[in-house]
This record gives C-alpha cells, structure tokens and sequence, in this order.
C-alpha cells in the first residue's frame, strides 16, 4: 500500500509540472486519491460478534469440535509444525461434500472439500494449544461463485492465513491484501462473528445477489 501510495504521488507531481492546475488533473488527482483510500478501507479486517449465522444448521455436526476446550499450549509451535499438518491435508484429494465432515471423517476418506479440511486443521491447532485460530467462511476471490473455508491465525508476528485446499503453507494475510481470502463469517470456541471489512460487504452483496449465501459451500 505505502508502495503504491508513494508510486501514485511521483505521478502525480510529475502530471502537474507538465501542466500545472487544469480541471482535468485536479479531478485525476481526486479521483485517484479516493480510489487509493478504499483499497485502504478494503484491506482492513475487522469481526463482530453476531449470536446466529446463515451456517449454524448445517455446521451442527462440527459445532462440539469447535466450542471444545482447548489443550496445553505447546512449548514449541512453530509455523514448521502448522505446515506440516497443512501439508497433510492438502495432499487429501478434493472433493465435495454437501455435509461438514468431522476430522477423523475427512482423515478416513479417499476425499475431502474446504470445509472439511478447515475443520480437520482447526481441531489440530485448537487441540494441541493454538491461541487465535478462526475458522472463517468466505470467498476466495471477489468473483469466485462458491464460498471457501480457511482458518485465520493471529500471532504476535502477525496474522496467518492457512488454507490446506489450496496452499501448501501458513501465508501472511498482508500478501493477499484486501481483495482475496474475503471472510463473511468466522467461528472461535462458542463465539460466532460477522465480517465488517468494505471488502467483504461488497463481495456479500454480490454473492447474495445470485443467490444464497449459505448454499454454495
């Protein structure tokens, strides 16, 4: 972003050393500066709690595994040890399912979609001492059809985003800014929360808009 930022601002004063305060540039330079303060807007991440989700029927066969009381901290986990269970489950072929598998579930088939997968993963790091996991639901791209499932972990070197569907590895959520891994809802414990991001609004809107939010997962 401050890349950017700065890149714009280079063009901007070059634009009018050329020609100086026409009509033209100063509305370039507003138009500019205003697209430049949404995408800071979309990047910014930011849950409430909510008491029910769209989610909640289809989700009551995880739901134990979710609210479950986490285990004792581990002296050493790593983001080593977290690939390593990414990993695992990455190299489960996908496939869909229209119920919410159970870890031991997604471990014992030949297959096993997103939400399966964020599960399995949540369960590891939840049981083993993991503070700040989220399982979130989402999109993975503004335009994408279907929602995805991921977990978002924060530590004290940042967030993580860890999705064993489709990566191979914890990547840093700054890599993705705010136009990729859009959360609608996230789960924690018995805690349930609503995504307030501009970008996760309007990619919501646009997925409501076709059809319903909760069917596509």
């Amino acid at each position: 972003m401050a890349w950017a930022v700065l890149m714009v601002t280079i063009l901007v004063m070059v634009t009018i050393s050329i020609h100086p305060y026409t009509a033209r540039k100063i509305g370039f330079i507003g138009l500019t500066l205003f697209c430049l303060s949404c995408l800071s807007a979309f990047a910014q991440s930011t849950y409430i709690n909510v008491i029910s989700t769209p989610y909640d029927r289809q989700m009551a066969r995880v739901r134990p595994i979710l609210v479950s009381h986490a285990g004792h901290k581990e002296q050493n986990f790593s983001i080593a040890l977290v690939n390593h269970w990414i990993g695992d489950l990455r190299a489960i072929p996908y496939g869909f399912s229209m119920d919410w598998k159970t870890p031991e579930e997604v471990q014992a088939s030949a297959f096993a979609d997103c939400k399966g997968k964020a599960v399995a993963l949540y369960n590891t790091m939840h049981s083993r001492g993991a503070q700040n996991v989220r399982l979130v639901i989402g999109k993975r791209l503004p335009t994408s059809r279907k929602t995805h499932a991921w977990l978002e972990w924060n530590t004290a070197a940042g967030t993580y985003i860890l999705d064993p569907t489709i990566n191979w590895s914890a990547c840093r959520a700054e890599r993705f800014g705010g136009w990729s891994y859009i959360p609608f809802y996230a789960y924690a414990g018995g805690q349930k929360f609503r995504a307030t991001t501009a970008s996760a609004l309007y990619a919501k809107n646009q997925f409501s808009a076709g059809q319903r939010v909760a069917s596509r997962l």
